[in-house]
């Protein structure tokens, strides 16, 4: 499944709740079923700088395609990474550097959080695509 595709299914999810209560329960549900990060990598290195909570990203690459796994000391930090990671993860390097994350706008996440959680979102994304371009830069080599 290409990035586009899984963004619109995350829109179509998010589009069934009436109001951000839900939405929020529903990121939480999200967040529980996160690919785990394996607590040797819950290391000073792989925390997001700029999150007001504490999250953990590790990647590898496997056949040219960058695998994540996440863990956050935070229920709604946690539904986050989730959604960020379904999202990119499985992806080629390029794919993930190219990728449009409008979706997060569509389905209003950025504007139901508060500033500080809104600041360790984009914090994500920056390291998310940090990883695909070191590992597009070993496909380069």
């Amino acid at each position: 499944m290409t990035i586009t595709q899984i963004q619109e299914e995350i829109i179509d999810e998010f589009s069934m709740f009436d109001d951000w209560m839900q939405k929020y329960e529903y990121m939480i549900e999200l967040g529980k079923s996160l690919p785990l990060i394996d607590e040797k990598y819950k290391t000073e290195d792989n925390i997001i700088k700029g999150c007001q909570s504490k999250v953990w990203v590790h990647a590898e690459m496997n056949d040219d395609k960058v695998y994540f796994t996440a863990d956050s000391d935070a229920i709604i930090t946690k539904g986050i990474i989730a959604i960020l990671i379904r999202t990119f993860s499985g992806q080629h390097p390029k794919e993930i550097l190219e990728a449009d994350t409008a979706f997060i706008d569509e389905i209003g996440l950025k504007e139901h959080l508060s500033p500080t959680r809104a600041n360790g979102l984009v914090s994500m994304i920056k390291q998310l695509k940090m990883y695909a371009i070191a590992y597009q830069t070993q496909l380069n080599a």
